[in-house]
């Protein structure tokens, strides 16, 4: 039973029921009252709330019996919408989603240089064109999550991004002052296992997402909670040492996990072996078909020193699902099962193992979930994927 400050209990109650009716799509009174165990009169004061604002939208169920019609409540999709953004090397993906989490439009800006203050200018451009667009709506643009391939203080300052060579830098401060509108800078693995979590797995509370691009991080869902460390630098796994004295990192370490199980390290690998050919996906999927002998013992070093670093995760945090979001292990037959296979210790214990079906939108799903949790004020987010989703785009 809640006890405490009054405003405290009613603001604990309408997150509650606003979870509820995003989780279900669409659901009676009565049936919110018996899911949260709340009573018809906190239940009603708290829809006529939602109501007024519009965050809601009623809607007569038909049926074929008699009597009168149960009024449905959902979520008022387009009261406003979300801006998720992935600011990579190359380019920069910008997605607008509903209050539901549907995708409504992707842009993708191809970029040529690294310098913050022109990245910066075209942020403030980009956002104001979407302010402008979506000004007549009750919400507009309701906040803007943006997910940096680097290292993100607690205070979301970006204290480092390698690709880029930005330290320092106050990009939420530098957005807001221009755009007037809420910002969320998070790092883009901490961005995968939130989409993880909010889209696929809603009700694990215990899950570890480790992403294998130009490096590797992860994201730790702990106890329903993201953990970020005591400074916010907690995920840098890729910074694990697997092999001592091994091959030197850009960390100033040797050996590092991501020298040997990032995809970036394997195309670089690969590259060296097969002079003046493009090392791509396409490539990677053409010669794993040919069964090259010299090209599959790369890719068994690969999966090898991958189980090796997690191997060190299962034994230290434990997870009840561990999803690993790698473009190259979905090109395997049964990737699962050719992991499983080197992670023998008796000791390591998980419950489920899985390549992520999201692949490299994971951090923009998982940006847009975080404008809209933050907006709507709730603890818990459980989305749908539907056939209007990210991964139909």
């Amino acid at each position: 039973m809640l006890t405490g400050d009054a405003a405290f209990i009613k603001k604990m109650n309408r997150s509650i029921i606003l979870s509820k009716i995003v989780e279900h799509k669409m659901i009676s009174r009565a049936e919110l009252a018996k899911i949260t165990g709340l009573n018809k009169a906190t239940i009603s004061v708290q829809v006529s709330e939602l109501l007024e604002k519009k965050f809601i939208i009623e809607t007569p169920q038909e049926h074929r019996s008699l009597g009168r019609k149960p009024v449905m409540l959902s979520v008022n999709r387009e009261a406003g919408f979300a801006l998720g953004i992935d600011l990579d090397k190359n380019s920069i993906t910008f997605t607008i989603s509903d209050l539901i989490g549907t995708s409504i439009q992707t842009e993708i800006i191809e970029l040529q240089v690294s310098d913050y203050d022109v990245i910066l200018k075209l942020l403030i451009e980009q956002i104001n064109g979407y302010k402008i667009k979506f000004a007549s709506l009750r919400y507009g643009l309701i906040g803007i999550a943006i997910g940096i391939h680097g290292i993100i203080n607690k205070d979301e300052i970006v204290d480092y991004v390698p690709q880029h060579g930005w330290q320092n830098k106050n990009l939420k401060k530098d957005l807001e002052n221009e755009i007037g509108v809420n910002v969320y800078i998070e790092n883009n693995a901490n961005l995968c296992s939130i989409a993880e979590k909010v889209y696929k797995h809603h009700h694990s509370n215990n899950l570890l997402s480790v992403s294998l691009y130009s490096g590797i991080g992860i994201g730790f869902i702990i106890n329903g909670e993201l953990f970020k460390g005591y400074h916010g630098y907690a995920g840098e796994i890729g910074h694990m040492i697997v092999v001592p004295n091994g091959l030197p990192c850009s960390c100033g370490n040797l050996g590092c996990w991501e020298q040997y199980a990032s995809e970036m390290s394997l195309f670089i690998k690969m590259a060296e072996k097969q002079k003046d050919l493009p090392i791509n996906f396409e490539y990677i999927q053409h010669r794993m078909n040919e069964y090259v002998p010299e090209f599959n013992e790369e890719l068994d070093q690969f999966l090898y020193f991958l189980s090796i670093g997690l191997n060190n995760l299962i034994n230290l945090y434990n997870p009840e699902i561990l999803v690993v979001n790698s473009e190259v292990l979905r090109l395997f037959s049964d990737p699962v099962n050719k992991l499983k296979t080197l992670l023998s210790s008796s000791i390591s214990h998980f419950s489920k193992l899985q390549i992520s079906e999201f692949g490299k939108k994971a951090c923009i799903m998982g940006a847009c979930a975080l404008a809209i949790q933050n907006f709507l004020g709730v603890s818990e987010l459980c989305l749908t994927l539907s056939e209007e989703s990210f991964l139909d785009k």
